[in-house]
């Protein structure tokens, strides 16, 4: 078990008054209706499942119930942080924008 930050409620909280809502900021196709079933089927199934760190939504179910996203290393459970989804993205292309350099 582990301790999250609900960026909307405050303090740390146990794993247990959230449910993990998968990876984060997966891109949809920009034209659903235009893609092959092959391609449709990317988007809806295969994740990445990176060992090391990683970014994904949990929900807050036990109180606010909102979304937010986690840098959680996978391996070590650490957490890097949480932040709403406006403030994660930015971060997030940040770190996509690091690892392309």
């Amino acid at each position: 078990m582990f301790l999250l930050h609900c960026p909307h409620c405050g303090a740390a909280r146990d794993e247990q008054e959230f449910s993990h809502a998968g990876e984060a900021f997966i891109a949809r196709p920009q034209q659903p209706d235009a893609v092959d079933d092959a391609t449709w089927g990317d988007y809806l199934f295969m994740r990445r499942n990176t060992k090391g760190w990683f970014w994904e939504q949990w929900q807050h179910t036990a109180a606010c119930r909102k979304l937010f996203v986690v840098k959680r290393h996978t391996a070590t459970y650490e957490v890097a942080g949480s932040w709403t989804l406006a403030e994660g993205r930015a971060l997030f292309l940040a770190d996509m924008a690091r690892e392309a350099a």
